[in-house]
């Protein structure tokens, strides 16, 4: 599991998530812990290591 900091699409602050880093490619909907509006993450994991990672809002 890796701590990741990210901007929020919505509110702008400054988020962290922890990642699992075993898998190595995810995609799926957290809800932000600051403004509760869903974001979008997509993560590709390489060796224990975040390669590329997106934070999307969803356009409702």
């Amino acid at each position: 599991m890796n701590e990741h900091f990210f901007q929020c699409p919505y509110c702008w602050e400054e988020i962290s998530m922890l990642i699992d880093t075993s898998v190595r490619t995810q995609k799926y909907i957290e809800d932000c812990e600051v403004c509760c509006n869903p974001i979008e993450l997509e993560v590709v994991s390489e060796d224990g290591e975040i390669i590329g990672f997106q934070a999307r809002n969803i356009e409702q």
